[in-house]
């Protein structure tokens, strides 16, 4: 519990600190197409995973300084996810900036 505060403080604070680097503004329209595979399961309402059980986090309204925070963080292994730490993997900081810029402006997702 306690190392799950401090990774989510530490994160928040990474996304509120780091701004996006040169070039990489997030655009909302490429962003609805590179963030298809994320609504397997972001864009349930009230979904579980089945093994380990939690709770998928909605990020519609999201702040995209945010999102990309934690698909770097996947990405490089600093939050530990198998499913996210895979789906991240292939994200260039441009496909990041795009798909944050979607769920940032996507209220319902």
């Amino acid at each position: 519990m306690i190392r799950k505060l401090v990774h989510g403080t530490l994160l928040f604070a990474l996304a509120v600190t780091l701004p996006l680097s040169a070039g990489a503004a997030g655009d909302a329209q490429a962003g609805k197409t590179k963030a298809i595979p994320c609504m397997g399961c972001h864009g349930i309402p009230g979904y579980f995973n089945v093994y380990p059980t939690y709770h998928v986090p909605r990020i519609g309204g999201q702040h995209a300084k945010y999102i990309v925070a934690a698909l770097t963080a996947y990405k490089n292994g600093d939050r530990s996810h198998k499913t996210m730490r895979a789906q991240a993997a292939s994200l260039s900081e441009q496909d990041m900036a795009d798909i944050a810029a979607y769920f940032a402006a996507a209220k319902d997702q």
